[in-house]
């Protein structure tokens, strides 16, 4: 059963895959994820496995707010129902929250990372912008395994941290899920904002895809040209998506 809010009456969703994605502005995105609950940021190679995929598929129905960061979803959207949809990208998402005063609070945001590399990058970048972040303000996650995550260790941190914003960037399909499991196990609610590489982006941790790219849907051949070898299969897999849109449209895709 779902656990996500219903939006109010006025606020521009649509329905797509069985998802509720906000199809307002990039700043009114924020004031939504700004409020606290779960942002999930969606892109075509992860969303091809919501048909078996069931704690992903999960985690993003039963999200706060879901973003139009895959530029193939929107496209096809237009193309099968003659809709067009505003596209809200995860780094432009992330680049207006980072403008945000609040966010610049010592202790205001807990980055969850993949590897110390990612970790020491990103860090060094955040602080020479001004903001007050260390190393203590990161908690470093595994790799977890397939199906539902419970991470109780993490779930102490935050709790004695207790900050008003979790920054997930974690890989696709994973990061949605350990998003949930915070949801449900924290005993407050702070913004949970899973936007993958999108820190890397900025940082220089990931190649750096200029915000035009961004604009025009071409921020996966920059990736794919950087590191052909991990982004072109991955971004190849994401073709799936086609034949799941004109199958299912509005409907969420169940176990195939």
């Amino acid at each position: 059963m779902s656990d996500a809010p219903q939006p109010p009456e006025g606020v521009p969703f649509r329905q797509i895959l069985g998802i509720r994605f906000f199809t307002g502005t990039p700043r009114e995105a924020l004031a939504i994820g700004m409020r606290g609950g779960l942002v999930v940021v969606p892109a075509a190679p992860a969303l091809v496995d919501l048909p078996h995929d069931a704690p992903y598929r999960e985690a993003l129905v039963n999200s706060d707010l879901a973003i139009t960061d895959s530029g193939l979803m929107v496209l096809l959207w237009r193309r099968i129902t003659g809709e067009r949809i505003t596209r809200v990208s995860g780094l432009e998402y992330l680049k207006l929250m980072l403008a945000e005063p609040s966010i610049r609070e010592p202790g205001a945001v807990l980055w969850i990372m993949p590897t110390p590399a990612a970790r020491d990058k990103n860090v060094a970048w955040l602080q020479s912008q001004g903001f007050p972040t260390t190393n203590d303000d990161c908690y470093l996650a595994p790799m977890y395994a397939k199906g539902e995550l419970s991470v109780p260790a993490l779930v102490e941190m935050i709790h004695q941290k207790r900050p008003r914003h979790i920054i997930v960037g974690l890989g696709g399909g994973v990061q949605e899920r350990l998003g949930l499991h915070l949801k449900r196990a924290l005993d407050y609610k702070p913004g949970i904002h899973c936007i993958g590489a999108a820190i890397g982006f900025l940082s220089g941790e990931q190649v750096n895809i200029p915000m035009w790219a961004d604009y025009v849907f071409l921020g996966w051949l920059f990736r794919s040209l950087s590191e052909p070898r991990k982004f072109i299969p991955r971004y190849w897999k994401a073709r799936k998506l086609v034949g799941l849109m004109r199958k299912y449209r509005d409907r969420l895709p169940l176990a195939e």
